[in-house]
């Protein structure tokens, strides 16, 4: 599978970086931006989120106060939106599925925008194929997500990580809503990856390295953005109250990228709503802080001069 097959919209660069700073051949990152949202529940409108956060990608500073240098000032290219397919949404997963293969088949790393959750599936099936046994992957979300299907779909993006927790093991931070059926699975399962919003409250870091000794050497990350406090991020399609804030949440994912091998992730889950820029800027700003330290890590970054 090639990318010339999937169906692509036209768009533009994540940050706004130059075509000569973003050819696809010479990326070490590729933003592959999903405009879906067709089993939401609540709110609609997480099909605009991946517009939306290229669109504030433009306004963030290259320079990086934690890192003290431009991280991410080339080799970063922007797929155009990928088109749902409307013959429903296994579909759409699959035609993802195959995007994302052929970007790990170029020797790129897969940065997946949403839409919705459901997608999710996609890009960990893919990795899965190249990584096994050795992928787990961690998810930041107010849900579990955990139901066997919803209204009439496994597919769901209330379903997701049911069918993430058959393809790898599952480690999920920041939840604070799940129904009956999901509480019956984690118990029947032996699931023991949940940390809690209830446990994180206060200055104790202490589930951080719960969460360290989960995971295993290759890690991808999923980042519903329902996962931070609506007082931060409201501008998402089903909030939930007690959520996770800005450094607390760097602080997980800084240590995630220093000491495992992160392979991919996704920023999925923002509902934009108009007027209200400080969602739509604070979700590209995330990209930007995780890719920063992903190419610092992985010693991406170009030299200067």
């Amino acid at each position: 599978m090639s990318l010339e097959s999937v169906h692509f919209k036209a768009g533009y660069n994540f940050l706004g970086l130059a075509e000569e700073d973003s050819r696809y051949e010479d990326a070490r990152a590729v933003i592959i931006p999903v405009p879906y949202d067709s089993t939401t529940s609540y709110r609609a409108g997480t099909r605009e989120g991946p517009a939306a956060i290229l669109t504030a990608s433009r306004q963030v500073e290259l320079f990086d106060l934690d890192l003290q240098c431009e991280p991410v000032v080339s080799g970063v290219h922007t797929l155009p939106e990928l088109e749902p397919d409307m013959q429903g949404p296994a579909a759409t997963i699959a035609n993802i599925e195959s995007a994302v293969r052929a970007v790990i088949a170029d020797g790129k790393f897969p940065v997946m925008l949403g839409g919705e959750h459901s997608i999710t599936t996609a890009p960990v099936k893919a990795l899965k194929e190249k990584y096994g046994d050795t992928l787990s992957v961690l998810q930041l979300d107010a849900h579990s997500d955990l139901r066997e299907s919803y209204e009439k779909t496994p597919f769901s993006h209330a379903s997701v990580m049911r069918r993430v927790f058959d393809l790898a093991k599952i480690t999920q931070v920041g939840i604070r809503n799940t129904c009956r059926d999901e509480m019956e699975f984690i118990k029947k399962s032996g699931h023991d990856g949940i940390i809690w919003a209830s446990e994180m409250t206060g200055n104790d870091l202490a589930w951080v390295d719960r969460v360290m000794k989960r995971l295993s050497h290759d890690v991808y990350i999923t980042i519903d953005l329902d996962a931070f406090d609506p007082s931060i991020m409201p501008a998402v399609g089903t909030p939930e109250p007690g959520g996770m804030l800005w450094y607390q949440t760097l602080h997980l994912l800084n240590r995630v990228i220093d000491e495992k091998n992160v392979v991919g992730f996704d920023v999925v889950e923002l509902c934009p709503i108009p007027g209200n820029i400080a969602s739509d800027f604070m979700a590209a700003k995330l990209v930007f802080k995780m890719l920063g330290r992903i190419f610092r890590k992985n010693s991406w970054i170009a030299e200067e001069g």
